[in-house]
């Protein structure tokens, strides 16, 4: 059976054209974050009251934290989520 050639352009093509890629890949890279800090505190059964508790920061900025929507987080609450739960946050430049 005879391998298809690829027509068109790549998805990343589309978005770049479109001049939003930057922005998808801003909240997806978000998106998979919050499922990742959501999944953490689950595992080690950790509410939201508590998280914030040991993020030294109030309820209200939490909930910011964890909207997938909310694109407006530092690298600073980022870090201390991160420590929260357990765990470092590391970032890459691709």
């Amino acid at each position: 059976m005879e391998k298809k050639a690829h027509i068109g352009s790549s998805f990343d093509d589309f978005l770049d054209e479109t001049g939003i890629h930057e922005e998808v890949t801003a909240r997806g890279i978000k998106r998979v974050i919050t499922r990742q800090l959501e999944a953490l505190m689950r595992e080690n059964k950790i509410t939201k009251t508590q998280l914030a508790k040991r993020m030294q920061t109030s309820r209200a900025q939490l909930d910011r934290l964890l909207d997938p929507e909310n694109e407006s987080v530092t690298l600073g609450t980022l870090t201390r989520a991160a420590h929260a739960v357990g765990r470092r946050l590391r970032l890459d430049l691709v």
